[in-house]
């Protein structure tokens, strides 16, 4: 126990994290068992920390962080570990990538049967269903997303400010009076490129090669959160990792599901299941129509967010398709995107409806005041146009 208390307490003095994340603020921490998911390599781990930095400090021990990975694990469950803990008047167990343990639903749930003056918080792949694939879960663990970095985030971190996120609401009505109080202390667009670029994921700020190590993190997605939690043999990576391909070489459209059964050499049933495990590895979203839904065919298959288009290789990068990335993902938290009935036409919540436009190609449009149009290439917007950056705002 102490090796695990001296590890924990290393690590939380070393901690660092520039950017205080907003779901930080958005759980009830008096729950007593809380699930974070999130995709590879946006930051979860260092939020485990964070949260004992702040709640706790470096060496009060009724708070400790384990990791999963850890082979004494192998030997020994994490109810019985938890046990110890308790004993020792520990009151706060942080697991970090919680899947990596055998029966770890059933581990918990015994952790919560048996230790009610323990509250356990926990990480684990986007690909888990907490709920749907662990019955016995159902009704005592809350589960939150942690997401990659916002262009608000990047920005903060990139300009030392502190700006607020916005409702889409605030962002909508007020549009024009929120540009003018940034404006005046940062120009966005000088840090927009960088963000689609290499701002999603938050080691961005590791001296390494940032494409060599997204490329890294999504066959880890693909090799370890896919295969291993979907419990697929091995011998279907390679039809996996081609079907990514496949699709993010296609650009942001529907998809031609017979051609890529073809070309994985698969059924067409395995390559819907398949594009259900990628998009559930937030490697890709999926876009329906109103009232449709898995597993119907989706109306548009993008990639999950506009720092993967860059990083797949030969794949031709165009601007609007960066662009429709961009305004899918930053609305993906906590609206639903629908695919509209013309292109570059997008539903969100059933009522409101956005075209992505390019500011300086607009003349060109007949402005229709029942859409809101989503301007990149812009700061600035008037009325019903918006300029597009600043829906990165939203959390």
């Amino acid at each position: 126990m102490e090796a695990f208390y001296r590890t924990h307490a290393y690590l939380v003095e070393h901690t660092n994290a520039p950017v205080r994340r907003t779901l930080m603020d958005e759980i009830d921490w008096n729950d007593r068992l809380i699930g974070i998911k999130g995709t590879r390599g946006v930051g979860k781990t260092t939020f485990l920390l964070q949260y004992a930095k702040e709640r706790f400090g470096v060496n009060d021990r009724q708070c400790l962080y384990v990791n999963m990975n850890n082979f004494y694990f192998q030997g020994r469950g994490i109810a019985d570990y938890a046990g110890d803990f308790v004993k020792e008047g520990g009151r706060v167990l942080l697991i970090d990538q919680v899947f990596k343990q055998p029966d770890w639903s059933h581990e918990l749930r015994k952790c919560y049967d048996l230790y009610p003056e323990l509250k356990i918080v926990f990480t684990g792949s986007s690909v888990m269903r907490l709920k749907d694939e662990n019955p016995e879960l159902n009704g005592i663990v809350k589960s939150y997303n942690l997401r990659g970095f916002s262009f608000r985030e990047f920005l903060n971190l990139k300009t030392g400010n502190k700006f607020r996120p916005y409702t889409l609401d605030e962002i909508l009505s007020d549009h024009v009076r929120i540009v003018k109080q940034i404006l005046p202390k940062v120009s966005p667009l000088k840090y927009f490129q960088d963000y689609l670029h290499h701002g999603f994921y938050p080691f961005f700020q590791e001296q390494r090669n940032y494409s060599e190590n997204l490329l890294k993190t999504m066959n880890m997605m693909t090799e370890v959160d896919i295969l291993l939690i979907k419990q697929i043999e091995l011998k279907y990576l390679t039809k996996i990792k081609k079907l990514f391909y496949l699709l993010a070489q296609d650009g942001p459209k529907a998809p031609n599901v017979s051609q890529l059964a073809q070309e994985v050499e698969t059924s067409r049933a395995t390559v819907m299941n398949y594009i259900k495990y990628l998009a559930d590895a937030r490697l890709i979203n999926l876009i329906y129509h109103r009232g449709e839904e898995f597993p119907k065919k989706p109306a548009k298959v993008m990639m999950h967010n506009t720092n993967l288009m860059y990083a797949i290789y030969p794949i031709q990068v165009k601007r609007q398709d960066v662009m429709e990335t961009f305004f899918v993902n930053s609305l993906w938290k906590d609206h639903v995107v629908n695919q509209a009935d013309k292109p570059f036409y997008y539903m969100v919540d059933g009522t409101r409806k956005f075209r992505i436009c390019d500011a300086e190609a607009e003349h060109k449009l007949h402005m229709n005041p029942d859409v809101f149009y989503a301007r990149y290439n812009t700061e600035v917007g008037i009325d019903n146009r918006i300029p597009l950056w600043l829906l990165g705002f939203l959390y």
